[in-house]
């Protein structure tokens, strides 16, 4: 049971001390968004640069843009631990899973709420995570999603056919109030924001969420 706080709900204004508010998480989440695959503008490489430089957590890359064949190998480089580019934008989305295991990334494939995964089963072998929306991408502080749980569930049903290590992050609305919902579908891995960074101790809000998490894992 990994929590991985979404910086997008952060203070933009002094992002290393808001990654030291969350040393104890197991990874920072830093959606990047380039306002043509999503209607927001946030961040880029060179940002995200300077925060591994100051992270004291791995930093777990959320690619919301276009052209992530051409883009996402280089967050890898850079030394996200994981990046995570979404289907429906991608062109050859197995080529793109290899060569972000091959620079050193976890390979992780995000579907939008609208998007089926059936589909793409067949790229199971090639992933590291399939992180399954369960808000519209774009904007942080939006309602859960509970209509995608059936999603998780259906990933989880197919990693377990296929075997292999591989996590299933969901993002979006997720808190003190649906991480058990989530995990009993079948994730693992948990993106939270403004339950995180909207609490007054954000270090105490990633344990309670961890909590939760393990005694509702599937």
């Amino acid at each position: 049971m990994l929590i991985s706080p979404s910086i997008l709900s952060a203070d933009f204004a002094n992002l290393e001390a808001e990654l030291r508010r969350i040393s104890n998480a197991d990874w920072a989440h830093v959606d990047v968004m380039d306002n043509h695959f999503v209607p927001n503008l946030t961040l880029g490489l060179p940002v995200v640069e300077a925060l591994l430089k100051v992270s004291p957590v791995p930093v777990d890359a959320h690619l919301m843009i276009e052209d992530p064949d051409r883009w996402a190998p280089m967050y890898a480089e850079a030394g996200c631990q994981s990046v995570t580019f979404h289907v429906e934008a991608a062109r050859d989305p197995r080529t793109l899973a290899r060569t972000l295991r091959s620079a050193g990334a976890r390979s992780a494939m995000a579907l939008k709420p609208r998007t089926p995964f059936a589909p793409y089963e067949e790229l199971l072998p090639d992933l590291d995570m399939v992180l399954v929306m369960t808000v519209e991408p774009g904007f942080g502080g939006q309602s859960f999603m509970a209509d995608q749980l059936p999603k998780v569930r259906e990933v989880r049903d197919a990693v377990r056919r296929r075997g292999g290590e591989i996590w299933i992050q969901v993002d979006g609305g997720v808190s003190a109030d649906t991480i058990e919902q989530c995990a009993e579908a079948g994730a693992d891995v948990f993106v939270a924001g403004s339950a995180v960074y909207g609490a007054a101790d954000a270090a105490a809000a990633v344990d309670e969420l961890r909590v939760l998490a393990q005694r509702h894992s599937h």
